[in-house]
């Protein structure tokens, strides 16, 4: 049976919607019809014509994200904020409940002068803002015959004449780093039918460019010549081929070289260890995301200024059950040599892994750093929910560096131990190395198995399984895929410094 797929589709949509973003240092109802003012919990109200009784008979306290409209000649939209807004994620959060509470306006204004302080700098002001709004308003809808979500398309920032330059670099920064999520989230909503392995790498081969990257993609018979077992074991039920895509970013004089790793399972059936058919395995299109946030990342990295050299690495399969699925029990060699005996099929991500963190390391220009970025494991979400993302690194300055990043884009992360003593349990008996360790310890075993092939080199692991997906509108994420890690990264590698090397 042939399926037939609309061939105009463009996987990524969201590169075509641009919102104009004004900074201004006055406005008025003609110039923002539709206008957030942020109240706190307590203390005295902005000139809104209304005591607090009156706001807490109509249901409004002023606490977090709240929302009331407030309707006239110009609409204002009072948004809660609790005890104020003591950060730019605060503010980002504050500004994407505006949005989402003005759904049906294409022109959104918000005044900035008494939110910028000791607290938040203008030019995080103005990104965090510019991204609440940006993010919040993004929406996945090139599949619906009538879509519903109101454009974005103007958003005002008002700041004083003296913040204008500063308020202006805070906006071009945000619109850039808001891109890089809609197009990570773009990819990893797409349906797998839409977006295989072989289409995702023509995508990368035709947008890459435009952003300075340079682009080489390894088919089946490719990567049969390299070696790469891991990669071609995970395929081999699909009737799809492989691709391994490596992205190049290579700025003039460049002061260091990181490598980025990142899983492109663009559908896990589990294969042979078959998901139950759930919710879970309904979202197993998201589960190419981090080779979507690698990518993503890599995008801004020219507009951002990143001075150091970026080496991605996305290694893209389905994962399908059929009579040429690999099976529980056999053994696959890595690039490199190391055998794995596969104990479990539906652990897949790291085989695909294994060998692109071993190609890093065979780089000519060795990298200071690696970092890779899946949906790895179930223990990830048990563990941390679906807000937070595991992280394990065997270098403090990685993972340091990594946690900084977090704390800029709020995408939160919690670093686990490396802990060796677990390793025994990755043992086969006919294998280098199991693909499974016992029954606990998921997520520490996971890191263990990537950490046998980074070849000592300073290296972090970012567990984004949890946080892959959200379930409903919440604040800056909308439904769907998150985007999580592709602004994260992207703030990694542009503040990216070499660590020491035991």
């Amino acid at each position: 049976m042939t399926v037939v797929i609309d061939s105009s589709f463009d996987p990524v949509p969201s590169l075509g919607r641009e919102t104009e973003v004004r900074v201004v240092s006055e406005m008025d109802a003609k110039t923002a019809p539709v206008r957030a003012i942020f109240v706190s919990t307590e203390g005295e109200l902005p000139d809104i014509g209304l005591d607090r009784d009156a706001l807490a008979a109509a249901g409004f306290t002023g606490s977090k994200n709240q929302t009331l409209l407030l309707p006239g000649e110009q609409l204002r939209v009072l948004v809660g904020v609790g005890a104020g807004l003591a950060s730019a994620a605060l503010l980002r959060d504050a500004v994407a409940a505006f949005t989402r509470a003005a759904h049906e306006s294409g022109a959104l204004a918000v005044d900035l002068c008494d939110v910028i302080g000791s607290d938040i700098s203008v030019t995080d002001a103005a990104l965090a803002a510019t991204e609440g709004a940006l993010l919040a308003r993004y929406r996945f809808d090139a599949l619906k015959s009538d879509p519903k979500t109101v454009a974005l398309e103007s958003l005002t920032l008002c700041v004083s004449d003296a913040d204008q330059a500063a308020a202006r670099e805070g906006v071009q920064r945000a619109q850039i780093l808001a891109r890089t999520a809609g197009i990570a989230r773009d990819l990893a909503n797409c349906p797998p039918r839409h977006l295989s392995a072989e289409k995702f790498a023509d995508l990368i081969e035709r947008v890459a460019p435009g952003y300075g990257l340079k682009v080489e993609v390894f088919d089946r018979a490719a990567l049969m010549e390299m070696g790469c077992g891991g990669l071609l074991g995970v395929n081999a039920g699909s009737v799809e081929e492989p691709r391994m895509i490596k992205l190049s970013y290579q700025p003039a004089d460049a002061d260091g070289h990181l490598a980025l790793i990142g899983k492109g399972i663009m559908y896990d059936s589990g294969g042979i260890s078959l998901k139950p058919s759930n919710a879970m395995h309904a979202a197993m299109k998201f589960d190419m995301m981090g080779a979507a946030a690698v990518f993503s990342s890599m995008t801004a990295l020219r507009e951002l200024g990143a001075t150091t050299a970026v080496t991605g690495w996305l290694m893209c399969t389905d994962n399908m059950p059929s009579g040429s699925a690999t099976k529980l029990g056999d053994v696959l060699t890595i690039r490199g040599g190391k055998t794995v005996e596969v104990k479990n099929t539906d652990a897949e991500g790291r085989l695909v892994m294994a060998d692109g963190l071993v190609l890093a390391t065979e780089e000519t220009n060795k990298p200071d750093a690696i970092v890779d970025i899946a949906t790895l494991t179930g223990a990830a979400m048990m563990a941390l929910g679906t807000r937070t993302a595991a992280m394990l690194a065997n270098n403090d300055s990685v993972a340091a560096q990594l946690e900084a990043a977090a704390e800029k884009t709020d995408e939160n992360i919690w670093r686990f131990p490396l802990d060796h003593r677990y390793r025994d349990q990755l043992k086969s008996n006919t294998a280098d190395l199991s693909n499974i360790g016992g029954q606990y310890a998921g997520v520490i075993l996971a890191g263990l198995f990537l950490n046998e092939f980074v070849d000592g080199l300073p290296w972090g692991h970012l567990d984004i399984a949890g946080t892959m997906q959200a379930e409903s509108d919440d604040l800056w994420r909308t439904v769907g895929s998150t985007g999580f890690g592709a602004r994260l990264l992207a703030e990694f590698a542009v503040a990216f410094e070499a660590p020491e090397r035991a």
